[in-house]
């Protein structure tokens, strides 16, 4: 990667007097890893008829972050504990960092033509994360060719991938002009409480997939690719299953399967499919979209693999179908009471680490096991700072091997977009299975 020099640093405090008293934070919020969620947005030049006057402009960038960040004042807040020992968010307005940088040997096409994410796109886009430093950090990217790319790294204790899109389309939104109303919509939501575990904890099932045993594999030596799912074969894969089922059940299914053959498993072992879903409307009251907290829970579902290899894919699919239906309000509160136990353990043991240091950022599962992650109907283009909408949004690094994101394309009539981590011993053999060779 050429060189990318920083030439401003700032931090950006909210424009307005904020709420200043500590945030609680949830169970889901402190089962998450403990490390700043890296993306890139990438902003072609803008053609005469898009270009705004001075769309990415840093101190225009700066005065709408200062915006957002009233609505938003977590974000500007830092990482500390209470006297228990437990991970809460000190709201104190100290602000979020905001770089500004230049490649002036770089275009587009050099980063995101066959683009995959990794270490080196982190590193020379995205700012790195400090020791008890800021929760939300930014950095603008001036290229070569006219283009931008905009790197985000929010910390995942304080939100989830319906949150961090919701503040990156308040703050384009202000960018353009518009008013906090105009821009955010329903108000962000903080009070985290209607995730508070019972008294005393019940949980209903052993959700082994949050505990410290199942996040205890090996790690291992991986890449990260960029599928493209077309119009035509996602129409293909969901024709071979039943009405009803959805496009993220019929590409897990898909991915399931290929993943299984690509690896060699054994026909009797077992393999894991982990499904991480929203439960805002799962919930009993629900919880409203804007919640700005972590409300995704995960399970388990195993299989052997002579089942998921012999069976036809409807079937696979009805099978992830099944699992995804189950999570209500009775699973998702149970796994909170589940995880009052786990981490009550671990700080009873001293665990009151809060940093996302390198080395603890991959999620060490299992080599027979796959996580798949939908960010489709998530609103990731959503953001427009007055030149147009990004052409292309990704993460910049993947920490899970095993690990698959299903994103939306910037057109829609593209189809959608499989990321995937991977052993890069069994990538090629994945990549002929997935595209039918």
């Amino acid at each position: 990667m050429k060189q990318v020099q920083v030439v401003e640093k700032a931090l950006v405090a909210p424009s307005k007097e904020t709420p200043r008293q500590p945030l609680w934070l949830s169970n889901l919020d402190l089962a998450v890893p403990r490390t700043h969620t890296p993306l890139v947005y990438y902003y072609p030049a803008p053609s005469q008829q898009q270009q705004g006057p001075g769309a990415f402009a840093p101190e225009r960038l700066k005065s709408a972050l200062a915006g957002a960040l009233v609505p938003f004042y977590p974000l500007a807040g830092r990482l500390g504990t209470d006297p228990d020992g437990r991970l809460q968010i000190e709201c104190n307005a100290e602000g979020a960092l905001f770089v500004v940088a230049r490649a002036d040997d770089l275009t587009g096409e050099d980063i995101f033509n066959d683009f995959e994410p990794s270490p080196e796109i982190r590193k020379a886009f995205v700012p790195p994360p400090e020791s008890d430093g800021p929760l939300a950090m930014f950095q603008v990217t001036f290229l070569k060719c006219g283009g931008v790319v905009l790197g985000t790294a929010i910390h995942h204790a304080a939100m989830d991938g319906v949150g961090a899109f919701q503040f990156v389309q308040t703050w384009s939104g202000l960018s353009r002009g518009l008013d906090i109303a105009e821009a955010c919509g329903p108000a962000p939501l903080h009070d985290r409480t209607p995730l508070r575990a019972r008294c005393p904890p019940r949980p209903t099932a052993d959700h082994f997939c949050y505990s410290s045993a199942f996040l205890s594999g090996r790690a291992r030596p991986f890449v990260t690719r960029l599928y493209s799912v077309s119009p035509k074969l996602l129409a293909d894969l969901k024709s071979r299953c039943g009405a009803g089922v959805s496009t993220y059940c019929a590409v897990t299914a898909h991915l399931w399967r290929c993943v299984c053959v690509a690896r060699g498993n054994a026909p009797d072992s077992d393999t894991r499919l982990g499904l991480p879903a929203n439960v805002r409307h799962r919930l009993n009251p629900p919880l409203p979209r804007s919640f700005f907290g972590n409300a995704v829970v995960r399970d388990l579902v195993t299989a052997r693999v002579r089942d998921v290899l012999d069976s036809p894919l409807g079937s696979v699919a009805e099978k992830v179908k099944k699992a995804v239906d189950r999570v209500d309000d009775a699973f998702a509160r149970s796994v909170v009471d589940y995880l009052e136990l786990e981490l009550g353990e671990k700080r009873g043991g001293g665990d009151k680490s809060h940093g996302g240091e390198e080395a603890k950022r991959e999620q060490l599962v299992p080599v027979s096991d796959l996580w798949s992650v939908s960010w489709l109907g998530m609103s990731m283009y959503n953001a427009d700072f007055g030149s147009g909408t990004p052409r292309f949004v990704a993460p910049a690094q993947m920490f899970g091997v095993g690990t698959a994101y299903m994103t939306p394309c910037a057109d829609k009539d593209d189809g959608i977009t499989v990321i995937f981590a991977m052993e890069t011993e069994y990538i090629e053999c994945f990549e002929k299975v997935f595209y039918g060779e």
